[in-house]
């Protein structure tokens, strides 16, 4: 089984939505700059990856690595039940970030085929039923989907030896995720980069650096996300607790500076997103 760090892993998932699709119909060619998966839970249809043709039936995932061109089409009286996911943030020791070692998209599950495709027919349930903290269920069912596959003699090749990353860079890779895990287990505390750099032994320049080359983000904005994170799982508990204790619990004193912070992360006021939470 390939290893993941466990303390830093925390997979961003992109979107999740199931669609029954009847023949005849066709997509468009694209691709991607993260990870997906495209199950087909029920039925059959027609895929072009790479230019490359393939007929494939129910219990088939699919997953696309960044880049990687494909679209889906069926014929008449051809039908299907598809689950796609779409995700990132994902680095699997030695392994660049947002990368599977795959000799192909299409993955036949067998060891794990079962439970997969029984956490699959979950997901859509869950997204039917629609409760309250429904993005936190389908993130745990997601990330369990991501361990089957780790786990599945069948998924993953450990032929991709051109992929795995030089000492320096597994060197960098650990260092990233150190400072991720020491943000998400001090978020509340008042952090700034110097002091980052100064627990890591390395310079506020080479960190920021080597922090963005992994995450797309700088240390400081990547806190705010983890903070902001925070808040919104409060503000979606069944708790009335007040927006300045909200603040405060994620470590900002200043509760207007919270507010606004919030509104250009999510697109609403905490106040607004409570309110409309009540609907």
């Amino acid at each position: 089984m390939f290893k993941v760090n466990a303390k830093t892993f925390n997979p961003e998932i992109l979107y999740v939505f199931d669609v029954a699709t009847i023949g005849p119909s066709s997509g468009s060619n694209h691709h991607h700059d993260f990870l997906e998966l495209s199950i087909i839970v029920e039925g059959e249809s027609l895929y072009t990856i790479s230019n490359q043709d393939y007929y494939l039936e129910k219990e088939t995932v699919l997953l696309f690595n960044p880049g990687i061109s494909h679209y889906e089409h069926s014929l008449t009286d051809m039908n299907n039940i598809q689950l796609h996911i779409g995700f990132r943030n994902v680095t699997l020791d030695y392994l660049p970030k947002n990368f599977f070692p795959v000799d192909s998209p299409i993955i036949h599950l067998k060891k794990k085929n079962t439970e997969f495709f029984a956490i699959c027919r979950k997901i859509i349930l869950e997204r039917t039923a629609n409760e309250p903290g429904i993005d936190l269920m389908i993130k745990s069912l997601v990330t369990q989907l991501i361990v089957l596959l780790l786990r599945d003699e069948c998924a993953l090749t450990t032929t991709t030896t051109q992929a795995i990353l030089s000492v320096e860079e597994q060197k960098k890779q650990q260092t990233v995720k150190d400072v991720i895990h020491y943000l998400e287990s001090n978020y509340t505390d008042d952090i700034a980069l110097n002091d980052l750099a100064h627990i890591f032994f390395t310079s506020p320049t080479n960190l920021s650096r080597i922090f963005k080359e992994e995450t797309g983000d700088s240390p400081i904005n990547y806190l705010i996300k983890i903070r902001l994170e925070q808040a919104k799982l409060l503000l979606d508990t069944e708790m009335d607790i007040p927006i300045k204790e909200i603040s405060k619990l994620i470590g900002y004193n200043d509760a207007l500076y919270f507010s606004k912070l919030f509104k250009k992360h999510y697109g609403q006021s905490p106040s607004a997103f409570i309110k409309n939470k009540n609907k």
